[in-house]
């Protein structure tokens, strides 16, 4: 007989204890304010969707999602992303409301986790997604905005890399014509395994200038500069164009006066497939993954009926949780208010009255006043006592 699983939880699912809970309330709180001064209107989708509409739409791998019957026999999917619904309702419930729109959300995501993997199956974002603009004043509002979400929540030490996905498959078709070998290069840059990137590079018989443009790529990483020697490194074609958007793209990143948190990053690839322009990650200091991730993705609405250029971010909330400063200010007063049962009804009234003066309130039976004594060790700030009058 299997043991019963009285304490156990699925892979990757966790507890959220009420301390926990409360930082990442108020970094929502924060994202919310911040987001929607920006114009940005807030969305929510259901938490499962049918696996041949949203599902098949996703950037994610379906050996990555979380898939069950429903009763009519169709296959739903627990929703592996919030970019796919939201395509879904534009497409559909908006598809008559102008665009550009300005959505965001806060939600949970699923994402199934091989058992070695270490990694949460369901966790927090918060996002925008700006639909309806290709212009690269859209992709810089979404950078800027991203830059504006992490000095509102106190994030110390941060950058955004910023690329380009037609940049390094613009290079690459440049110089081979063997997908596999530039299938393997991307793989190596998505890694960032640079290592594995030049011992590959070695063993190619190539013309050596070739060979030292290829270096070259993966030290096209830091500031303004760095686009000067991306443009060198290019013909006229995909590569070029690609660099010649980042410039205009820099140029609205300095008008928001956000570039001291940038850098430009021509090798970065992320790995989703449905990006098709400028892509950009966050990191903060001492955090190993990305803290958020976002670019432009213009086919994905067309899946759904509703051609439209579009792009956005997402912040994962729990890596966010990792190099945010604890909240500030001085705790909340709390109140324990004892009564025995004679003066339950005075004592209820009057806990009431101090909720309505915004405090927290507990309330407690006792039977006597000195069982009610011996909770004033206990974490309140005030400890009342409405108990019957001794005889």
């Amino acid at each position: 007989m299997a043991k019963p699983l009285g304490f156990e939880k699925p892979l990757g699912m966790r507890d959220i204890l009420p301390d926990s809970l409360a930082k990442q309330r108020h970094l929502e709180r924060s994202l919310r304010q911040c987001i929607e001064r920006w114009g940005y209107e807030e969305i929510s989708t259901p938490s499962l969707e049918y696996y041949d509409t949203v599902g098949a739409a996703s950037a994610t791998l379906t050996d990555r999602m979380f898939r069950l019957l429903d009763k009519q026999g169709h296959t739903v999917v627990l929703r592996p992303d919030m970019t796919a619904p939201i395509a879904r309702v534009v497409s559909s419930l908006y598809k008559d409301v102008p665009l550009p729109l300005r959505l965001f959300y806060q939600a949970n995501v699923f994402r199934a986790q091989e058992k070695e993997a270490g990694r949460n199956a369901e966790f927090f974002q918060t996002g925008i997604e700006l639909i309806g603009d290709a212009s690269v004043d859209a992709d810089a509002e979404a950078i800027a905005l991203a830059v504006f979400c992490l000095r509102a929540v106190g994030v110390e030490t941060f950058r955004i890399a910023i690329g380009h996905v037609d940049f390094v498959d613009g290079l690459l078709e440049e110089w081979f014509e063997d997908e596999s070998i530039r299938n393997q290069f991307r793989q190596y840059l998505v890694e960032r395994d640079f290592v594995g990137f030049r011992q590959l590079l070695s063993t190619l018989d190539i013309d050596p200038a070739a060979k030292e443009r290829l270096e070259a790529l993966l030290r096209l990483r830091g500031g303004k500069g760095k686009i000067d020697e991306a443009r060198s490194l290019t013909e006229n074609g995909k590569a070029r164009r690609a660099v010649e958007t980042i410039a205009s793209l820099w140029e609205a990143l300095e008008a928001y006066g956000v570039t001291d948190d940038l850098l430009l990053d021509f090798n970065l690839i992320i790995n989703l497939n449905y990006y098709t322009g400028v892509v950009f990650e966050g990191y903060a200091a001492d955090l190993g993954s990305p803290l958020l991730g976002g670019g432009r993705y213009d086919h994905l609405l067309a899946q759904f009926g509703r051609p439209a250029h579009a792009t956005g971010f997402a912040i994962k909330m729990d890596r966010l949780l990792l190099v945010t400063p604890v909240m500030d200010g001085p705790p909340a007063t709390r109140i324990l208010l004892c009564y025995t049962e004679d003066q339950r009804t005075e004592a209820l009234a009057e806990a009431q009255l101090l909720r309505e003066d915004g405090l927290i309130v507990v309330t407690r039976l006792v039977t006597n006043q000195a069982e009610a004594a011996t909770f004033q060790g206990e974490a309140y700030s005030k400890v009342i006592c409405l108990t019957k009058q001794e005889e």
